[in-house]
């Protein structure tokens, strides 16, 4: 959680690293867009516009760093050591938005639909213990960060079982490290994000235990802190324009192509053959914000006691759909489609 002094000492530094980047920027004939990812499959687009160029086109240098989970972007956009954030609404996005940090919504990421890419899995040695989500009242299970959006994943699941979040014993584990604190027995169950869950399925280590839970909600977005904006908006736009081409790269049999998945392989390191077999997220090509979603959120949130706030912000000041709507000028809107074969 932010505190105000701490959110100050932040954004000053910030506006010095802001500063020294617009000066390598100036120096070196492109543009230069710092952000972070997780190495997991949700974050795509990404690596889609970085190796197929699309943020080459726009004459930009984007700089990716692996990071351990989506609202430590929202830390890194708050200091200033990103431009741009990609990641979930988080207990900790919505506080720093409380407490004045400005930052606006440009994009939507990806979509849920069952069989959901980020699922709550457990260790194969339990599956005779460990049958239903039912199962897991009192046992101890994970989420990838503290009141990240995978939270909101886990509350869906235990609901639909009949459980609350006062049933089970909420712990944070890295994506990466989830098989091994199961296979430890550190923890009981925890949500992982795909293709990690497909490749421990084939080693045999672990099993899904749900993977229906939600269905057509978004909780992750794309995020630029307003220096960024008011200061390059060119620079803002062009990010823009290549992540929507990406988007629009992962609809139907663009997601399941060999080329895609080789890509993915590199930022995650499982093999292109399983990311292929893994369960797929979706995106919106035309790179609506779904307000609705961010509400949802932002009530679970609320109810969960860790906002800093008890009356609930007017997220549309947050909302900032007018780089989208520009570039959708240039590249049109295109239909929502879905793959015409699944995996296996």
């Amino acid at each position: 959680m932010f505190t105000r002094k701490a959110l100050f000492i932040l954004l000053v530094a910030g506006m010095f690293l802001g500063l020294i980047a617009e000066s390598v920027s100036a120096q070196g004939g492109t543009e230069k867009v710092r952000l972070g990812y997780v190495p997991v499959m949700i974050y795509a687009p990404l690596f889609v516009a970085a190796e197929r160029g699309y943020f080459t086109a726009e004459g930009l240098e984007v700089e990716l760093t692996p990071i351990q989970g989506g609202s430590d972007s929202v830390v890194q956009l708050a200091a200033g050591n990103f431009d741009v954030a990609v990641g979930g609404i988080s207990a900790g996005l919505l506080n720093a938005a409380a407490q004045g940090l400005e930052f606006r919504i440009v994009g939507p990421m990806h979509t849920e639909r069952p069989p959901v890419s980020s699922p709550l899995v457990i260790s194969t040695k339990r599956a005779q213990e460990i049958q239903s989500v039912a199962d897991l009242k009192g046992k101890k299970v994970s989420i990838n960060a503290t009141g990240a959006a995978t939270e909101y994943w886990l509350y869906a699941a235990l609901k639909k079982a009949g459980l609350g979040m006062e049933d089970i014993i909420l712990t944070t584990v890295s994506f990466r490290d989830v098989p091994a604190a199961l296979e430890s027995g550190s923890i009981d169950a925890g949500i992982l994000g795909e293709p990690l869950v497909t490749l421990q399925k084939d080693a045999g280590t672990l099993q899904v235990l749900a993977d229906d839970f939600v269905d057509g909600i978004t909780v992750t977005y794309l995020y630029m802190g307003m220096p960024f904006l008011t200061e390059r908006p060119e620079t803002a736009e062009g990010f823009v324009r290549a992540y929507l081409r990406a988007l629009r790269d992962l609809q139907g049999d663009g997601w399941l192509n060999e080329d895609t998945a080789r890509i993915i392989e590199k930022y995650t390191s499982v093999p292109a053959a399983v990311v292929l077999r893994a369960n797929r997220p979706y995106y919106d090509p035309n790179g609506a914000i779904p307000l609705a979603d961010l509400e949802e959120l932002q009530a679970y949130f609320l109810t969960r006691g860790v906002l800093e706030y008890k009356e609930s912000l007017d997220l549309r000041t947050y909302i900032d759909p007018s780089l989208v709507n520009k570039d959708l000028e240039t590249l049109g809107q295109v239909p929502v489609r879905e793959a015409t074969k699944s995996h296996e």
